[in-house]
């Protein structure tokens, strides 16, 4: 993130808006079916409480769009209220003198206590809570359609080489293998799954947290590359520019078999009516079992000129780790609850395996932070990453290893 003019931003806050005590301007991504579901029910209990709910939702490009809007607010002494952030983003708006803090709040909640230390200590910055976590996304997911498999005579797939074998039976009968998406983040998202599943845990945490320059250019890296570049005859001419929940439409509509994408993908499949283990089944990404990767939204709070703004944005705070909108909010968007201790009765198979995976790897140092989805690395580092990987996804003439070492480079990107 480029370095934001502190001075401008003082100086532009007397020309700010006027924030009452009643409007509380949320900036969000969540725009597709389930999404937005769970954004009008937060809407809701906010405005349950007095408040007035003011949606600042800009979609697309999963939050890229939004960072971007966000920036030109805050440079130009206009922040809202709030704002969908998360992983080390956060640390770097910390850094920019414009967070708020939740200290009050979260110690009459009981955060600490709430929260798992891995979770909490990303919603902090230098020891203060400055955002509110709202949930816990798997994102290594293979989603599928059993009729469609079924049709093929194939089997869901549970390690790569399965998966090749399953996606060649499947094209064989006129089916198209894999919804995808052909958008950076998506890149992004489908590559990590691939990687951890070719070379395991201690090889992502070592490429991808450590960032690792040998890792990164290693055998096992260009083996990953290379099965990620498998993939792409199993995809249709028209993934380019897809959006996600497009993808996600077309194994709904059995326009598809399979795709690879975190659990906001299961939302759209229960907005559309349909049922896990019935019309549509979730496992983990092919050779991924035994890992989580995470993704976790939250709320980061913003400095406001009007002192009255404040109420708004604890009530906010609140609200979102309140256990009637963690359960309401996760069921729409297949997530899980992020607070601890919350009652899974309501939640369906999948979102059960995903609390029983979450605590389980979390035992045996195999949860681990989605890069994909910016929970690893600061903004910058992933950008570069996620774009040696989409130029490999579209480039036929570069091969796994001129990849691999555009890898090592990119990882040195501040």
């Amino acid at each position: 993130m480029q370095k934001l003019k502190v001075s401008l931003l003082a100086a532009s806050f007397s020309i700010a808006f006027s924030v009452h005590a009643a409007d509380v301007e949320v900036l969000h991504w969540w725009t597709s079916g389930g999404e937005a579901k769970a954004a009008v029910e937060l809407k809701k209990m906010l405005e349950a409480k007095g408040h007035k709910w003011k949606d600042f939702a800009v979609a697309g490009g999963a939050g890229d769009n939004a960072m971007t809007a966000l920036k030109t607010r805050v440079v130009s002494g206009q922040p809202p209220a709030a704002a969908q952030i998360k992983g080390p983003s956060i640390q770097e708006w910390g850094d920019e003198g414009v967070l708020a803090s939740l200290n009050d709040v979260a110690k009459k909640e009981n955060w600490d206590k709430l929260l798992p230390p891995v979770v909490a200590n990303v919603m902090k910055y230098k020891g203060n809570y400055v955002a509110a976590p709202v949930n816990v996304h798997r994102v290594n997911w293979l989603w599928v359609n059993p009729d469609l498999l079924k049709k093929a005579n194939a089997k869901v797939p549970t390690t790569w080489d399965e998966f090749f074998i399953t996606a060649a039976a499947l094209q064989k009968a006129g089916i198209q293998p894999l919804a995808y998406g052909g958008q950076p983040w998506q890149d992004a998202t489908v590559f990590e799954a691939v990687a951890l599943g070719v070379g395991g845990s201690d090889f992502y945490k070592k490429a991808f947290i450590q960032l690792d320059p040998a890792t990164l250019s290693s055998a096992n890296m260009i083996k990953a590359l290379t099965t990620y570049k498998k993939l792409k005859p199993y995809t249709d001419k028209n993934a380019p520019g897809r959006e996600w929940n497009l993808a996600t439409s077309m194994v709904i509509n059995g326009k598809a078999a399979m795709q690879i994408m975190g659990d906001w993908a299961k939302g759209e499949f229960l907005a559309a009516g349909k049922v896990p283990g019935k019309d549509f089944l979730c496992v983990a990404a092919p050779g991924t079992a035994a890992a989580y990767t995470f993704n976790i939204d939250s709320f980061a709070m913003f400095k406001l000129p009007n002192k009255e703004a404040e109420k708004g944005q604890k009530d906010l705070a609140i609200t979102l780790m309140s256990p009637a909108f963690q359960e309401i909010f996760n069921l729409n968007k297949g997530s899980i609850p992020v607070r601890q201790g919350m009652d899974m009765s309501k939640f369906d198979d999948c979102g059960k395996k995903s609390a029983e995976d979450f605590k389980a790897t979390s035992t045996k140092g195999s949860l681990l932070p989605s890069w994909a989805h910016g929970m690893a690395m600061r903004s910058a580092t992933q950008g570069a990453v996620a774009d040696v990987i989409s130029q490999f996804w579209n480039d036929d003439s570069m091969t796994a290893q001129q990849a691999s070492v555009k890898l090592a480079a990119a990882a040195k990107v501040k």
